[in-house]
């Protein structure tokens, strides 16, 4: 279970990592623009710099669970689990906000969510046995 946890919260990391690409770097670009639904590239541009600041968020988020799993994998359980349970349980939290705030992006938020709470789950559950 416990190897199944760390999977589940490393596809987490990178499907953040991916955000950030996409919220960071690539905003005013078609594909970031069509995700998020902007309609114009000028939307965009008033909006560049919370995006850009939002990106960070879930870049710092996908980093707290690389740096986890590499602790815990060197053997300090305790500080890599804390790691990966903070960043993977704020991706879920934060997922639960946008369900709640906007159902119209219930497939988007599904997507922020599910990955790390499957390995939350997971990673409890195989430390416990």
């Amino acid at each position: 279970m416990v190897i199944t946890g760390l999977v589940f919260v490393a596809i987490a990391a990178l499907i953040h990592v991916f955000i950030f690409y996409l919220e960071s770097i690539a905003w005013t670009g078609d594909r970031s623009r069509a995700t998020f639904g902007i309609a114009s590239r000028e939307e965009a541009e008033m909006t560049k710099s919370l995006a850009f600041n939002q990106g960070f968020y879930n870049l710092f988020l996908a980093l707290a669970i690389m740096v986890g799993i590499i602790v815990f994998a060197a053997g300090n359980t305790a500080v890599g689990a804390t790691l990966i349970f903070v960043g993977a349980g704020s991706m879920v939290a934060a997922g639960v906000v946008l369900l709640s705030s906007s159902p119209d992006k219930v497939s988007a938020a599904l997507k922020q969510l599910v990955p790390p709470l499957l390995g939350v789950l997971a990673l409890a559950l195989g430390l416990a046995l």
